[in-house]
């Protein structure tokens, strides 16, 4: 089942470390003043470092990264970002006049290399439409344009186009590994987390779970600042309307590097009835 983490001031401590339901997911926000500088580690994770707003210099071992983060606040542009291996240090100085970093990580067991994620490295998916209310944009941070260089880890910003409407839809999931009769992937195990921003900041939305058709699940009444951890079932949620609604979201995966989303056969065929999802759902794997 779901679980909400209230909106809160974290000071720089992180929201998701070693949770009970999500072990695999770590998360952190952490705000920043010019000059002030942030040691981020965490063991036993592969994380990135995404600029939600301002710009940061980041130095990992003995590479520097600089001027990361171009946008001025987190509905305006594209975020940038910089991949931090397993158990390293990232040092974080802000060089605007203030900054917010979205930390994400997933557990993995592997060391790699630090790399930057500029703008236009970063792959923008846009889909659904006014009409069917489901018109969004995904920015894949950490996806299929990088997947060689990362773990299990997945990291997307979704942003609801215009005001209302749903995402996660039609509903999926992905809590567990199998095959079809085939042998066919239909389905492999990520649980998620997500963290909710809206513009404006007084917005509101539901996020729903359940785990089969005959299943009336919790129902999560989020605002500015939810976090919302998920292990199993399914999953959309929807914007109050006049609202446009952020979530960042963090994947990892179990045991494969490919999410395959298994969408509710009662609603698989709205597939067919919302333009450009297929290619959505492809740039996910």
């Amino acid at each position: 089942m779901p679980k909400h983490i209230l909106p809160y001031e974290n000071k720089n401590q992180p929201i998701i470390n070693n949770n009970d339901m999500t072990p695999e997911i770590f998360f952190n926000v952490v705000r920043l003043k010019k000059g002030e500088e942030f040691t981020h580690q965490a063991p036993g994770y592969e994380t990135v470092c995404v600029l939600a707003s301002g710009t940061v210099n980041i130095t990992v071992k003995d590479k520097e990264f600089t001027n990361i983060g171009k946008r001025k606040e987190l509905f305006q542009g594209r975020p940038e970002g910089v991949y931090v291996p397993l158990n390293a240090v990232a040092k974080i100085i802000c060089v605007s006049d203030t900054a917010e970093i979205f930390i994400a990580g997933g557990v993995y067991d592997e060391e790699l290399e630090a790399f930057a994620i500029l703008q236009d490295e970063v792959d923008k998916v846009q889909y659904g439409s006014d009409d069917t209310k489901t018109h969004r944009k995904i920015f894949h941070v950490l996806g299929q344009k990088n997947k060689e260089k990362t773990g299990r880890l997945l990291v997307s910003e979704l942003f609801t186009v215009g005001a209302g409407g749903w995402s996660g839809f039609p509903p999926h999931k992905h809590d567990e590994d199998r095959n079809d009769s085939d042998g066919k992937i239909i389905e492999t195990n990520f649980p998620e987390a997500y963290h909710f921003r809206f513009n404006p900041e007084n917005g509101f939305a539901a996020q729903f779970l359940y785990v089969g058709e005959d299943d009336f699940g919790p129902v999560a009444h989020v605002k500015n600042g939810s976090t919302i951890l998920l292990d199993k079932g399914y999953h959309p949620s929807v914007v109050a309307p006049g609202y446009e609604m952020y979530y960042f979201t963090i994947l990892v995966g179990k045991t494969s590097k490919s999410l395959v989303q298994y969408f509710e056969p009662a609603h698989a065929y709205q597939l067919k009835t919302i333009p450009g999802i297929m290619d959505m759902v492809n740039k996910f794997k």
